[in-house]
């Protein structure tokens, strides 16, 4: 039986706790410093019957770590589904706690998925070579900005690591010449990050069999193999590939009201690493000789390419969500 029920406010330098009983009634509450010694005053306050609840967040993994053997429950709350404000006309950092606390003492609370060591790191991996192919896009695009103010048309042909060299013939007045020269310096190294973080990626790739399984599917290479394999963690989260789909932000917002139901656009909940993953293969899903290629060629000229893919999209959910399956 759980002895009480601790409601954290976590931010970057400091956490507000709050603890109720199973009556509800407020036990005590504190401010601690997101330290060692703040988690460990924490713990010192926890037994194998509290349960603790915590809103998700970028520091919260490492919170969790950090008490989760202390404790008896620990549950990551979703703060979009679990609605904590209702009824309230104020907010701070204490009223947040308490009314955490209590909410979970209620088991009102919704949680999320608290991934294990590895896949978190598998996330990092991909996220950090995403986030540099991002980088290296904005360099280039300004790169060709600085070239078209200057009245160069091909200014295109900087997409290429091989065609960087060429801009040392083009003629550019002094102050464009030194955007450029600084520019391409940022780009070499972005670059060298890039490759050696795709390198890390297919060889992380080819030693898992989920991701080689994940392979065997029409436009999904070691990268995004990898990608999907990390925001998913495991496959047994998802009941069904609809639900997989939903957790991808992939399915459309519902709205019924006295017997009328309205689809709008796509939720757009959830990973946006996956969604991202999840459109990028099913770019190439239109170029398939099967039936769901025939299918998708024939959407994309009534509905748009952009709503073929998406469409694509929750089919790879199915897809993935057997070969999945079917490897573990």
């Amino acid at each position: 039986m759980t002895d009480q029920y601790i409601g954290i406010d976590l931010h970057k330098a400091f956490f507000q706790a709050c603890a109720v009983s199973p009556t509800g009634d407020r036990l005590w509450e504190g401010r601690f410093p997101r330290t060692p010694a703040g988690l460990a005053a924490l713990t010192a306050q926890c037994t194998p019957a509290t349960a603790v609840a915590v809103e998700a967040s970028t520091p919260t993994w490492h919170f969790a770590d950090g008490v989760i053997g202390a404790v008896g429950e620990l549950r990551i709350v979703d703060p979009f589904k679990t609605k904590l404000k209702a009824g309230y006309a104020a907010k701070t950092d204490r009223l947040d706690a308490r009314r955490l606390a209590d909410a979970l003492r209620r088991d009102s609370v919704v949680g999320i998925y608290y991934p294990p060591l590895p896949v978190r790191e598998l996330r990092e991996l991909c996220r950090a070579r995403f986030a540099l192919v991002q980088v290296r896009t904005a360099l280039v695009n300004r790169l060709r900005a600085v070239l078209l103010r200057q009245g160069i048309a091909d200014a295109r042909r900087i997409a290429k690591t091989a065609d960087v060299a060429w801009l040392e013939t083009v003629e550019l007045p002094p102050r464009a010449r030194a955007s450029v020269v600084a520019l391409r310096q940022v780009l070499a190294t972005v670059r060298s990050e890039v490759t050696e973080a795709e390198r890390e990626v297919r060889r992380v790739s080819a030693s898992d069999p989920i991701t080689m399984a994940l392979q065997e599917l029409t436009g999904i290479g070691p990268i995004l193999a990898l990608t999907i394999r990390a925001e998913i963690g495991t496959i047994d989260r998802f009941a069904t590939p609809a639900q997989l789909a939903s957790y991808a932000g992939l399915v459309p917002r519902v709205e019924a009201s006295a017997g009328r139901i309205r689809h709008g656009r796509i939720t757009k909940r959830g990973s946006p690493w996956l969604r991202w993953a999840l459109i990028e293969a099913a770019m190439h899903g239109t170029k398939r000789g099967d039936r769901v290629g025939r299918w998708g060629r024939g959407l994309a000229i009534r509905k748009g390419v952009l709503k073929a893919r998406v469409a694509l999209a929750r089919v790879l959910c199915t897809e993935i969500h057997q070969r999945w399956s079917a490897v573990v």
